[in-house]
């Protein structure tokens, strides 16, 4: 066999990548802050503003969002979980904020990284608080930046399209990296689940496949932006609209969504996510007509509903270009080196 010999120059760079790899592997940290979702909830300085809980909690009908966003998911979660439940009113939900802060080099700085739903379940019967799930609404500062920053200088003058190289890895190792967190591991015990809305820029075809708690199954025609930025997040994605939805949710998960979690955990995230869903999609998600066997989502849809909560989609994107220039102001510039380092060796 041929021996290879490396200079000393080289063999010094090789150990010091080695070196600087473990390092920062091991000195990423990642803290947990915890507040529950009310009538009384106030916004932290650190979350997003676009974020569907914050949204609603401001201005001067605040609370009354609040109280009405809450009875709407109470209500939805006990349509669903029906059973021993004559007066739909067993149950009821306490949401709980967690927003997920990272340490990137130890410094002791931390920038809020990811922030997500936990939901737990009153069983009013039985006297018991359930934990439901973790995710659901789904919030990063750094998807803002990929999505409103990056990709759009990337697209700046260009007749068509494209995605920059290594588009969402960074941010896809940053959450996979907190999912396989030991701080993960300690605070709950099952992967997470997101519920996001369907691409209004694809068909979806339902299937045969009837579950009885997230209904019936749909396909879609092609893979859209956000399943390959999710999918760098090591995340599966299928399409389930539940009994007495008008659309299909997109649920992202790890492992198996249909036997890993119980009925009343699904319904957690449900009753959750399609609330808030028809408070900032109603053309989709409150309208009045069902999804068919072959779907177009439209949010130009006119024969729909809208709720009694009031919410700006023109100021979101706004603030989204906003939140995603302070993400690039306070961790990509300012770590530059490190975070592409990092994630260039990043292993599970």
């Amino acid at each position: 066999m041929k021996s290879v010999v490396l200079k000393n120059s080289e063999v010094n760079k090789k150990k010091a990548i080695e070196h600087s790899h473990k390092t920062i592997n091991n000195d990423v940290v990642f803290q947990i802050k915890r507040t529950y979702f009310n009538e009384n909830y106030i916004p932290s300085n650190s979350t997003r503003t676009t974020t569907n809980f914050a949204n609603l909690a401001r201005g001067e009908n605040r609370q009354k969002n609040l109280r009405s966003t809450i009875q709407m998911i109470n209500n939805r979660f006990n349509s669903l979980a029906k059973w021993d439940n004559p007066n739909y009113d067993r149950y009821s939900l306490d949401l709980e904020i967690i927003s997920v802060d990272i340490d990137i080099d130890a410094s002791g700085k931390t920038f809020p990284s990811i922030e997500v739903l936990r939901t737990y379940i009153n069983d009013h019967k039985t006297g018991k608080r359930i934990e439901g799930i973790v995710g659901n609404n789904f919030s990063s500062y750094v998807r803002d930046y990929d999505f409103s920053i990056l990709l759009s200088e990337h697209n700046k003058g260009k007749n068509n399209n494209g995605i920059p190289d290594n588009f969402g890895e960074l941010h896809g190792n940053i959450f996979k990296c907190f999912v396989n967190s030991e701080t993960y591991k300690k605070h709950f015990s099952k992967p997470p689940v997101i519920c996001l809305s369907v691409s209004s820029n694809k068909t979806y075809h339902r299937t045969g496949n009837n579950h009885p708690i997230l209904g019936f199954e749909y396909e879609g025609n092609t893979s859209s932006l956000t399943e390959e930025y999710f999918d760098k997040m090591g995340l599966k994605v299928r399409y389930f609209m539940p009994p007495n939805s008008v659309a299909p949710l997109a649920f992202y998960f790890f492992g198996d969504l249909l036997s890993d979690y119980t009925n009343l955990e699904l319904i957690s995230t449900i009753s959750t996510m399609e609330t808030f869903q028809k408070i900032y999609r109603p053309e989709i998600y409150n309208a009045n007509a069902d999804a068919g066997l072959c779907y177009n989502p439209s949010l130009h849809n006119q024969d729909h509903s809208l709720t009694n909560i009031a919410y700006d989609r023109e100021e979101r994107t706004r603030l989204g270009i906003e939140q995603g220039k302070f993400a690039e102001e306070h961790f990509i510039k300012p770590y530059k080196n490190i975070l592409e380092q990092w994630s260039a060796n990043f292993t599970i």
